[in-house]
């Protein structure tokens, strides 16, 4: 490949120097690959650091191991080790082509050719390379992608798509976090001619896109978009309302605190049936799905902000009273008022009331939930006495 331009070299980069010598010394040719370099050349923060290489994945691990560096085979039937430097995970994957595809799953065979492995990639901009020095190797036109704020596909847009149907969602994830302006033409028409192909992707597949389109401030544009196109409605015909996950957004915003689960909730009618439903579509975790029902019940205006935050928690309360305000509600004098005030812990106890001669049972439950809501209506005021005073 022909050099395109030169960045000065991130600490990750000088991080790797102990894998990318063992590689060297092997014969082998390393660069780094993919976000890394494409999130270096924006000026982003890098997270993961992926490591393309012409090495076989054995040969790669057989080197590692040698160098007396931990070498996890996470995808060697796909040519990835996850190789360990000072306890940072660097992936390193051979090269490759496809030689089949399903729209879920490729086949792939290695190859020593860097071309033939950009053009397997999704997007321009996700096939840049860089070596350790910082040169970087553009063989698809990504980095003029990059500057224009295009996400465009690499070669034919359908044929992406054909070969994994989840690129759809990527696409417009990607659009949300670089796009600007309108969203490639030829890439937006293939994916709502193959949106069905959503459907045959797997639930935590579709909901790890979702988590990371739904963090981005063009959240909501970005969603209508796919709406118009006949998109959203194969991740979940429920996820109707935009405008007020577009309130939401610009809360959070001014809160500092962009959250995915509050979020989905904001698209979602304010039924616990619909949140359950899209919590078993899209397999979400037990605390994921737990928080979506909570938010499925909203806040009464106005707020009373200490009730709520002493029935909901720090972090249920917080997420209630930013969902709160997309619906009109003061968000910041909910915060305010609590912001230096202590949730207390109610002065009778289950053992007080046995003392009294109640037996366990649901007479004792129901007993010391009319003692709690009085201590709750005083204003959290009332002490022990006076609780078990008033029969």
């Amino acid at each position: 490949m022909t050099p395109a331009g030169r960045i000065d070299p991130p600490a990750w980069m000088a991080e790797a120097a102990p894998l990318l010598a063992a590689l060297a010394g092997a014969g082998g040719r390393a660069r780094f690959v993919g976000g890394c370099v494409r999130d270096a050349v924006a000026g982003r923060a890098v997270a993961d650091v992926d490591i393309a290489t012409d090495l076989t994945p054995e040969t790669v691990r057989d080197v590692l191991y040698a160098a007396g560096i931990k070498a996890l085979p996470t995808g060697i039937a796909h040519g990835t080790i996850t190789a360990i430097v000072e306890h940072r995970p660097f992936e390193v994957t051979t090269l490759r082509r496809d030689v089949e595809t399903d729209g879920r799953h490729a086949t792939v065979a290695f190859t020593d050719d860097w071309v033939e492995d950009a053009m397997r990639r999704d997007f321009t901009m996700n096939a840049l390379y860089a070596d350790p020095d910082g040169t970087l190797y553009d063989p698809a036109g990504g980095l003029a992608d990059l500057a224009a704020g295009r996400v465009r596909f690499v070669g034919d847009a359908a044929t992406r798509i054909a070969e994994d149907a989840l690129r759809i969602l990527r696409f417009f994830r990607f659009h949300a976090r670089f796009g600007k302006g309108e969203p490639d033409a030829a890439g937006l028409d293939a994916c709502a001619v193959a949106a069905a192909g959503i459907d045959r992707l797997s639930a935590e597949r579709i909901a790890q896109e979702m988590r990371k389109l739904l963090v981005s401030d063009a959240a909501p544009q970005t969603l209508w978009l796919m709406a118009v196109r006949g998109i959203l409605a194969h991740v979940s015909p429920d996820l109707g309302d935009i405008d007020r996950l577009e309130r939401l957004v610009q809360i959070e915003r001014e809160a500092g605190d962009a959250d995915a689960v509050r979020r989905l909730a904001a698209l979602l009618p304010k039924t616990t049936r619909a949140a359950v439903q899209l919590s078993d579509r899209l397999k979400l975790s037990t605390r994921e799905r737990d928080r979506l029902i909570a938010l499925a019940n909203p806040i009464a205006r106005p707020i009373a902000a200490r009730v709520e935050l002493y029935r909901r928690g720090p972090g249920g309360f917080r997420d209630a009273v930013l969902l709160a305000g997309a619906d009109g509600a003061d968000w910041r004098a909910a915060l305010a008022a609590v912001a230096d005030w202590t949730v207390p812990t109610l002065p009778v106890r289950g053992a007080d009331l046995l003392a009294e001669g109640l037996v366990p049972g649901p007479a004792l439950g129901r007993r010391l939930a009319e003692i709690e809501q009085r201590w709750i209506d005083s204003g959290f005021t009332l002490d022990r006495a006076a609780l078990l005073a008033q029969p």
